[in-house]
């Protein structure tokens, strides 16, 4: 799509004013470019960067996000990573909530009208969103705002001067927009409000970067258009790409269950980080560590040269675990994980008090929570996958007298099951 930008590239040595770089501004681009998709334009954010550093300003680093749901998981925090890194280089960060926004409905990347929140559904997910971003950001060094401060005194008036900034073909210039005119499916006129409002919020936070997803690049874009039809210096944007999930084909997302959530238990957690591919570890090493380049690659040339990828994926597991929980509960995790390996029973899993012994044990399963149906659980016996206190079953017709069990589902499912 052409977004109406001449992108100029970085030179090698002097920024686009023609002062040569300092080696924390190249530290600093160094980081900014780490995992990225585009930083457009470069040459800007070397000279904001370079200004900064001389006049010992902080730039103003924006992350915008509608609370759609009331909980993150990590593939969400991609971008709160580089915020961290940003964050830990001087600059402020201002994590804007868009709870106005949000009345509207992000068209990004939909095919059909998204149905706006009520303000309830909002302001009950606002109230989480932030306390898990604070498991990523440093809390001290974030300004929070919600763009509800300055759209709702914009007023009809103001909203009328805002879309007359922006033409009807430009925005129709946007992939979802062209695609469902194209295809004949309703655009509703409220939906062109959307990347208006966002980049409406960049000037009024006088922004000098802001941070997205791929999708969201017609409006980081927006932002900067607004930016310069106000008088100020046009923002700069970096777009993070969309991190794969667990299965490494599909971006992570809830609704394919390949997802880490960042409020799962440390054993889930560390245990699903393990089951990822080799290959894909490197990419969330990438985008998700926060150890150095030099230090991932001084350990990719340690894998090729002969050494366990399991020990490199072990170490981004408890790097990960470490940062949701703490690095105490990262180690159980890992001993945790080598118990399971080993047929082991976790040292922490479910009570559960069941009546009616002796009880068949598709009725147990489903009863303790651990197969949705008799039928299920029927299936997972035939396919070898239940155990009682360490022996694999066969028999589904098998019924279990008054006692305590403890009753394993697969790999990651136990419960201690005492029956009367």
């Amino acid at each position: 799509m052409n977004n109406g930008l001449s992108i100029p590239t970085l030179p090698d040595s002097p920024t686009s004013g023609g002062e040569a770089l300092t080696d924390g501004v190249r530290h600093a681009l160094a980081v900014t470019r780490r995992g990225c998709e585009e930083l457009i334009p470069e040459a800007d954010w070397a000279q904001k960067l370079s200004r900064a550093e001389r006049t010992g300003t902080p730039l103003r680093i924006k992350l915008g996000l509608d609370p759609t749901a009331p909980d993150i998981h990590i593939g969400h925090t991609v971008v709160l990573n580089k915020m961290r890194q940003l964050q830990d280089l001087g600059h402020t960060v201002i994590f804007l909530i868009g709870d106005f926004t949000s009345l509207i409905g992000d068209p990004s990347g939909r095919n059909s009208t998204r149905p706006p929140l009520t303000p309830e559904q909002i302001k009950a997910n606002a109230e989480t969103y932030y306390k898990q971003a604070s498991l990523v950001l440093d809390p001290a060094k974030t300004e929070i705002r919600y763009n509800s401060e300055w759209s709702l005194p914009l007023g009809s008036m103001g909203m009328i001067q805002l879309a007359a900034k922006y033409t009807v073909a430009r925005m129709m210039e946007r992939n979802d927009f062209h695609q469902r005119f194209t295809a004949g499916t309703p655009i509703s006129v409220h939906e062109f409000l959307y990347p208006l409002m966002q980049g409406y919020d960049s000037v009024a936070l006088k922004s000098d970067l802001e941070l997205g997803g791929t999708d969201q690049k017609f409006n980081l874009l927006m932002g900067r258009h607004l930016q310069a039809e106000y008088g100020q210096e046009p923002q700069c944007i970096l777009t993070m790409p969309l991190l794969e999930g667990l299965d490494g084909v599909d971006k992570m997302s809830k609704s394919k269950n390949n997802y880490i959530g960042i409020t799962e238990d440390a054993n889930t957690m560390f245990a699903k980080v393990l089951s990822i591919s080799d290959e894909l570890m490197w990419r969330w090493y990438t985008l998700l560590s926060f150890q150095s380049m030099g230090a991932i690659e001084a350990l990719q040339r340690e894998v090729a040269g002969g050494r366990n990828p399991k020990d490199a994926k072990v170490m981004l597991a408890k790097e990960i675990t470490a940062r949701f929980h703490s690095a105490a509960a990262a180690e159980a995790a890992e001993q945790d994980f080598i118990n399971r390996s080993k047929g082991g029973v976790p040292v922490e899993i479910p009570e559960v008090s069941l009546t009616g012994a002796p009880l068949g044990i598709a009725a147990l399963l489903k009863s303790a929570g651990l197969a949705p149906s008799s039928s299920e659980a029927n299936r997972l016996i035939d396919g070898g996958g239940v155990r009682v206190d360490g022996s694999v079953l066969s028999d589904k017709g098998l019924k279990l007298s008054a006692g305590t069990y403890v009753v394993q589902v697969g790999k990651r499912k136990f419960a201690r099951v005492t029956l009367g």
